[in-house]
């Protein structure tokens, strides 16, 4: 009797612990279908969704459509929105086309726009053609400019013009300059191609360089060159350096290369050490064999 009891209870557990195998599989069975089904897949079976699934579903369908509608795609399905959805589709609808208007934007649907807000929309259109007339650039059309806008245009492209020229731009035209103006250019070419030296770039007119701007160049020249010398650059000219100088980097290797040695770390060169220096080093830095 007791034999048959503990085997009825080992049936039990057994049919208990498959039937939560077979719960959590259906389990994740049924939740992969409805993601499934959320994704619009092939995949999905609709009949195997419960109610509450097929109601997350529904949800899920209607916020999409509601997307799908405010970003104007083809798979908007108008009449699927609720009264409260299209009045706040066709008012963000509205709102998008006024701003693509007044921004100039291709899409914009002139037609679609109040009094008010087409006279707004030509007056931003005349500020972006009077922004572009005067910077020079997008699609200036000079013939709907005022008498008043004109001359500012003008005057906005004088200016600009100067300050192409006196920043080297190759836009700059020298025949519109005022005597006044042609002085300020030169100076400021001549202070740009002194920069210019005395960096190291390559636009510059050595030529042009006055006493002491030659004198601060080579000095700058020298120091670029100690410099790299100094951290080891191809570009460093030995040749260029004083006697002082190439003793002082000299004495600077020396040093960079005995803490080398000493510590067993970076490029060091045994045979450049003293010999008081090559006694100092410890035997487990010796090189590997």
């Amino acid at each position: 009797m007791k034999v048959n009891l503990r085997g009825c209870l080992w049936t039990q557990l057994a049919c208990l612990m498959l039937w939560s195998v077979l719960s959590l599989a259906q389990s994740s069975d049924s939740g992969q279908n409805l993601e499934a089904c959320k994704a619009g897949r092939e995949t999905c079976d609709r009949s195997k969704l419960n109610p509450a699934q097929a109601a997350e579903l529904d949800a899920t369908n209607r916020e999409r459509n509601v997307s799908n509608c405010r970003n104007g795609f083809d798979s908007c399905d108008h009449a699927k929105l609720s009264a409260p959805q299209a009045i706040a589709l066709a008012v963000a609808n509205h709102q998008r086309n006024v701003s693509d208007c007044k921004d100039g934007v291709a899409s914009c649907d002139p037609s679609r726009l109040t009094k008010s807000e087409a006279s707004e929309s030509s007056a931003a259109a005349q500020q972006r053609n009077i922004s572009d007339c005067k910077d020079g650039i997008g699609d200036c059309d000079r013939s709907k400019l005022s008498p008043s806008e004109a001359v500012a245009v003008d005057t906005a492209r004088h200016q600009l013009n100067v300050s192409d020229c006196k920043n080297g731009a190759g836009l700059c035209d020298h025949s519109k300059l005022s005597a006044s103006e042609t002085g300020a250019v030169a100076a400021a070419e001549h202070q740009r191609n002194a920069q210019n030296c005395e960096n190291g770039w390559n636009d510059c007119d050595r030529a042009k360089l006055t006493t002491s701007e030659a004198d601060q160049t080579a000095a700058a020249d020298h120091q670029r060159n100690i410099s790299a010398c100094r951290n080891g650059l191809e570009t460093c000219d030995y040749s260029k350096l004083t006697p002082p100088e190439t003793k002082t980097l000299a004495d600077a290797e020396q040093q960079r290369n005995y803490k080398a040695c000493l510590k067993g770390y970076g490029y060091c060169d045994r045979s450049r050490l003293t010999a008081a220096e090559a006694k100092a080093i410890p035997s487990e830095h010796n090189p590997l064999p």
